[in-house]
């Protein structure tokens, strides 16, 4: 059996649990064609470069398989068939990578450079908000300039 890598992108409107629900329907697909899945990784809801059949977002998947390519094949007839399943790729590799993947690591280091966003009640309040709304600077809020003195000395 061969290792192939296998990412799809499902509609942005449907729910998550029925990307899981398409996603255990594939797995069955290869399963009961003699092939086993690896890892599976969410990549969650992401912008598309360009509209595809009239969506700018989409849910991605990732999948790794080992599995015979007439499971591969019938799995992808199956997903050009649905109407959820935007687009689909499958690659076939050498070896699988070891750990999550290189999206799945740049959100960790996306989240740990952010850090807890918790702390934003700490500040205290916005000095140019209150509970009526936004606030519009007055005169007394500007900063003064010193006068110059033109008592008719020139």
């Amino acid at each position: 059996m061969a290792l192939y890598e296998h990412i799809f992108l499902a509609r942005q409107d449907l729910s998550q649990q029925q990307v899981d629900a398409l996603l255990e329907q594939y797995k069955g697909v290869i399963e009961n064609g003699g092939g086993k899945i690896g890892r599976v990784e969410n990549w969650g809801v992401k912008s598309l470069a360009y509209r595809i059949k009239k969506n700018r977002k989409a849910y991605f998947t990732l999948m790794d398989l080992d599995a015979p390519a007439d499971a591969v094949k019938e799995m992808e007839r199956q997903m050009g068939l649905s109407e959820d399943v935007l687009r689909f790729i499958t690659i076939r590799v050498d070896a699988h990578e070891e750990g999550p993947s290189a999206m799945m690591q740049r959100r960790d280091d996306r989240d740990r450079e952010r850090g807890d966003r918790g702390d934003r009640g700490d500040r205290g309040p916005r000095r140019d908000f209150d509970d009526r709304g936004p606030r519009r600077p007055r005169d007394d809020d500007r900063p003064r300039r010193p006068r110059e003195d033109n008592s008719g000395d020139a």
